[in-house]
């Protein structure tokens, strides 16, 4: 059978156990717009009554196109029935209205003289599946190509960021094969977003209001909305977050709405990387190419080893939390400091200021730098003091434990911790009283944490978290086009990304 006329680039996957909810959930996925549907006849009690639902679906929206799967138990899907009652199933889909059929490899090997019968039925996608790993996908592909199918899927698991490089090569390197080429878990999801720009026919996405049918979907609308999955191409240019956790960070809300605000081809992606990955992750960089990106915990004092030029202060810091390319290298820039400096400045005169800084990683060197530097008299705390002598002595500031600290009285308190982040919303630094008139939270994920409750019930001024990474992302933002940063749409776009959580 030929190809069908167009396949959109977002196949939505759905899984049910029952025949109305999977219609209920096309339905409400047909009303945001998307025509590309997975019918996942392995999740329904009744395969066969899935049969039905492709029928009526196919009837009522016949501009739509509908992808029949089937998968057997032994191969990672929920059917129980054998071989042959599977493309029996799969054919009955076809002449239902399915005009595309996926058959995993491991039955279509088992039933190759069958291959032919059921692409004359309907357009074949024959699919192998790595819930464990990325093995080395060109042996894989020639294996596979060897059966005869209208286009080949491979689904791996990603467990190091090189392994979604390797899955969009191997779509970049096949550019007249028809494939579906992507990377499954959190670390493999900007593999999802990307592998149509790369060359793979389209990529799978979960419903709205329900889970995904593999590890690492997003929705629909976030691809398109989010990422503007559209529009991606191999000219769009790369951005992105390197974070453990990464999948709290407001950033690609907030970055993917300035990129589009200035009308600038370029989009912002989520990257998981594990402590152990880093030296990966810059492997990759490398070969995606990635134009720059956002560093967050736990690496932005473990990047310096990989870059060729920081800036000064960020050096004197040592930690960055901005990384761009320029002239074949990597360029490091701490733009916490703008986001640290900026709202102080505007409530204290800082040359004047006594401050009590929480914290000694990454997010609390830059504070202290950036307040001492500005004439700040500055008093450190946390729970390590090791760490909080060493970091007191670096940047000329003074060492107290959190006893000591409660009994003085500070200008402000900076609190650069990890406490209160999400999903640990309900731990504080201070449990009792406040030693400061203004609190600074850096946390800014919840939008109000305990330690700003904490606050504003003892009549403090605040500074919400969210402040500090708006300044700083708009730094980032500058850094990376040379253009004005869009303040009042990154902020927007930050407020929607938490009230949605």
């Amino acid at each position: 059978m030929p190809a069908p006329p167009s396949i959109p680039h977002v196949c939505v996957a759905l899984g049910f156990a029952r025949r109305v909810e999977l219609l209920a959930a096309a339905r409400r996925e047909w009303e945001e717009g998307e025509t590309f549907f997975e019918f996942r006849l392995d999740y329904l009690e009744n395969p066969e009554a899935g049969i039905e639902a492709i029928a009526k679906f196919a009837a009522q929206h016949p501009e739509c196109l509908i992808l029949a799967t089937c998968r057997r138990a032994a191969n990672q899907g929920r059917f129980q029935g054998n071989i042959e009652q599977q493309i029996r199933i799969l054919q009955a889909a076809a002449r239902a209205g399915a005009r595309t059929i996926d058959l995993e490899i491991e039955s279509a090997i088992a039933a190759r003289g069958r291959l032919e019968d059921l692409r004359a039925s309907a357009w074949l996608i024959l699919s192998y599946h790595n819930f464990e790993n990325t093995p080395a996908l060109e042996a894989v592909f020639n294996r596979m190509a060897r059966l005869p199918a209208d286009a080949y899927k491979l689904a791996t698991t990603a467990r190091k960021p090189s392994d979604m490089q390797r899955a969009l090569a191997l779509a970049r390197s096949h550019p007249r094969q028809r494939m579906v080429v992507f990377t499954m878990g959190e670390i493999g999801l900007p593999a999802r977003i990307l592998a149509p720009a790369f060359g793979a026919l389209f990529t799978y996405a979960a419903p709205c209001e329900a889970e995904g049918t593999a590890p690492g979907q997003i929705s629909a609308h976030q691809l398109r909305h989010l990422y503007r999955i559209e529009r991606l191409s191999r000219e769009t240019r790369i951005y992105g977050v390197i974070a453990d956790p990464v999948g709290h960070s407001i950033s690609p809300a907030v970055h993917n709405r300035a990129f589009q605000s200035r009308r600038i081809d370029a989009v912002y992606l989520p990257f998981l990387v594990a402590p152990a990955h880093l030296s990966d992750f810059m492997k990759l960089a490398a070969d995606l190419p990635v134009s720059g990106f956002s560093v967050t915990i736990p690496h932005k004092q473990r990047i310096l080893h990989w870059l060729d030029a920081v800036e000064p202060l960020a050096r004197r810091i040592g930690a960055v939390n901005t990384v761009w390319k320029k002239a074949g290298k990597w360029r490091g820039a701490n733009a916490d400091v703008d986001g640290v400096l900026v709202p102080l400045g505007k409530r204290l005169r800082l040359s004047r200021a006594t401050v009590l800084l929480a914290g000694n990683g990454g997010a609390a060197r830059s504070a202290a730098f950036a307040l001492t530097d500005a004439g700040a008299k500055v008093a450190i705390t946390g729970r390590n003091l090791q760490r909080v002598r060493a970091l007191a002595k670096a940047c000329g500031a003074e060492a107290l434990s959190r006893d000591q600290a409660i009994e003085r009285r500070f200008d402000a308190l900076v609190h650069a911790t990890p406490l209160g982040m999400f999903p640990h919303v309900d731990e504080c630094f201070f449990e009792d009283a406040i030693p400061a008139d203004l609190v600074f939270d850096m946390v800014y994920n919840p939008l109000e944490t305990r330690l700003i409750r904490r606050a504003r019930e003892q009549g403090k001024q605040v500074i919400l978290g969210l402040e500090m990474f708006l300044e700083q992302a708009a730094r980032q933002f500058e850094i990376w086009t040379g253009e004005p940063a869009p303040r009042a749409a990154m902020q927007k776009a930050a407020e929607e990304a938490l009230a949605h959580g």
